[in-house]
């Protein structure tokens, strides 16, 4: 038979988890002990902060991710239940549902931009022959634009109507940096002969 142990009032049976240092501070969290809480962010944030860079690549983001992580958990261990897991699980889920959060929160963002951009090609700038650096009408660019395939014209309205740069257009649609590059480079590529501008 396991022999448990009470900690804060809270038991935690000798199955292991007794041996789970991160419950141990999760309880002793819960019980708003500061020091525990210090412990705690000292031993996993590094782990926690590389879970969640995988996720979202973008460091500053996920410096801020990792904040509201721990933020979550001061405010909540008293929901972690010692008896049901091990506390690094619970700590590495809520890291994970937070980047998750995070992702879905940017790309939604991207999208309505994306479909703000989409609808602005309808009406002709002066300025986009600039910004696309074409030298020509408006109107050539937004027919031009309408015939490239959706991931290069996705860039490119990004890019020039929604003033994204190529890493932060790589975090919004999901696709590595080189990617976006090549996107923009045979967008504009294709713009160019479409319009007959020579490079």
């Amino acid at each position: 038979m396991l022999v448990g142990m009470v900690i804060d009032g809270m038991e935690v049976p000798e199955d292991g988890t007794a041996n789970d240092a991160v419950a141990t501070l999760l309880v002793r969290t819960a019980a708003g002990d500061q020091q525990a809480f210090a412990e705690l962010y000292d031993s996993l944030s590094s782990r926690v902060f590389g879970l969640i860079l995988r996720v979202l690549v973008n460091r500053s983001q996920s410096e801020e991710v990792l904040q509201e992580v721990f933020l979550e958990i001061w405010q909540s261990a008293s929901r972690f239940a010692p008896n049901r897991g091990q506390g690094r699980a619970w700590v590495m889920t809520i890291a994970h549902r937070r980047a998750v959060d995070r992702v879905r929160a940017s790309q939604s963002s991207a999208d309505r931009d994306v479909r703000a951009g989409l609808r602005d090609i309808g009406v002709a700038h002066d300025s986009v022959a600039e910004q696309v650096e074409l030298g020509i009408d408006g109107e050539k660019v937004v027919e031009a634009l309408t015939g490239l395939p959706e991931a290069q014209r996705e860039a490119l309205v990004l890019a020039y109507y929604g003033g994204y740069s190529q890493n932060e257009i790589s975090v919004l649609v999901g696709a590595p940096l080189g990617t976006i590059k090549t996107r923009m480079r045979d967008g504009l590529t294709r713009l160019r002969a479409a319009m007959g501008v020579t490079a």
